[in-house]
């Protein structure tokens, strides 16, 4: 009868916002598990999105009476998000996967990086003007980085209530890139445009370059945009290791076992945050709504930007190279590459694509750097 009584306790317990939690929990398994959409991610962040809207989830931290019942993902979520450690790891596994290569080898490429974070900005004075508070602005105009650690550690220093929605915004856009992405650029080009070819000549970098590089960059950004010095130091930190020859083994972990492992730890304690009072709110919709529409200006800046260059450029370059500037790595480039292949089956973008997303990777940094500088917590 205990057992009953409990059970029919907590069935009693449980509202119609959990129901919804529920849902969303279970789409984004779903899009993980049959659409593939960043499975690593939107399986455990689905997964935490029921198992903490569960009634009296012991998943959480729960006050009953004079007690408080300290759960998991809470103690999770104050020791790896809360304090940035999760992201920071993320980025030396991050940094470890980058090959900066075609990068060096045409440097003139980071512009494009440059480019396509005015979704950024732009985002940032709308959601201003949608009511929202200057550093909850800043926090959401960071979705269109289309960089989960950089939104995460943003958020997190700005100690933005709407944590949760930015984060989920931030991932499930960056899954959704193969989608959102092609309609953007299409309509922003023509068929002429998409069939321009790049001619491509292989450089060599020397192994000094590939080790100097990550150093230099570090020591830049520490002078202009200071704040960001802990994010773009342990990204350059896992190239380091990448590049330097000597740690092979602690270079194969960065790449597989950290990232992944990171991943799933950081997915399922996001969801600290997605519990149905503070999630389900109208803004959460306007949240997910100003996360798109930066993604969509980060990309239409860098194809416009492209555009504008071959106005005076005598040799024109494929304006679809530029929506690459985007965070989103490696997938922005798989998807502009293979958009080039469906115009002309001989038109392989791929390594300037590759060389525009890792500079998009060191522009979104350097950006929430700024805003993190220009903006006082």
């Amino acid at each position: 009868m205990g057992v009953l009584s409990a059970l029919f306790s907590n069935v009693q317990n449980l509202d119609f916002k959990q129901l919804i939690m529920w849902t969303i929990g279970g789409i984004l398994i779903y899009l993980a598990i049959k659409r593939k959409m960043e499975p690593t991610l939107l399986l455990p962040i689905g997964f935490g999105a029921i198992l903490v809207n569960l009634p009296m989830s012991g998943a959480i931290t729960q006050v009953v009476g004079d007690i408080t019942q300290e759960g998991p993902i809470s103690i999770l979520f104050e020791s790896g998000i809360a304090n940035e450690l999760f992201p920071l790891l993320l980025f030396v596994g991050i940094g470890a996967m980058i090959d900066f290569g075609p990068l060096l080898t045409n440097p003139k490429l980071m512009v494009f990086g440059a480019a396509a974070q005015f979704g950024i900005f732009f985002t940032l004075s709308l959601a201003s003007l949608f009511g929202f508070e200057l550093r909850d602005a800043a926090s959401i105009a960071i979705i269109g980085a289309a960089d989960g650690p950089t939104s995460i550690f943003v958020a997190n220093y700005f100690g933005t209530k709407y944590i949760g929605a930015i984060i989920v915004a931030a991932y499930s856009y960056m899954a959704l890139v193969p989608i959102v992405q092609p309609p953007i650029i299409k309509l922003l080009t023509t068929e002429k445009e998409r069939k321009i070819k790049m001619d491509y000549k292989p450089g060599s970098v020397s192994q000094t370059t590939k080790i100097i590089f990550p150093i230099f960059v570090t020591i830049l950004t520490g002078i202009v945009a200071p704040n960001a010095v802990a994010l773009i130091g342990f990204l350059m930190f896992g190239n380091l290791i990448r590049e330097c020859g000597v740690l092979n083994s602690l270079s194969e972990t960065a790449q597989t076992a950290l990232p992944n492992l990171v991943t799933l730890f950081l997915g399922i304690t996001i969801a600290e945050k997605m519990q149905a009072d503070a999630f389900l709110n109208p803004q959460t919709l306007l949240i997910l709504g100003l996360g798109l529409i930066a993604f969509i200006f980060d990309t239409a800046g860098g194809v416009l930007f492209a555009k504008f260059i071959n106005i005076f450029a005598k040799k024109k370059i494929n304006p679809m190279i530029g929506a690459a500037g985007i965070s989103a790595f490696p997938m922005s480039s798989r998807v502009v590459h293979k958009m080039g292949l469906e115009e002309d089956p001989t038109n392989f973008l791929l390594t300037h694509t590759i060389g525009i997303n890792v500079s998009g990777q060191i522009a979104s940094v350097i950006a929430g750097g700024l805003i993190l500088n220009l903006i006082a917590r």
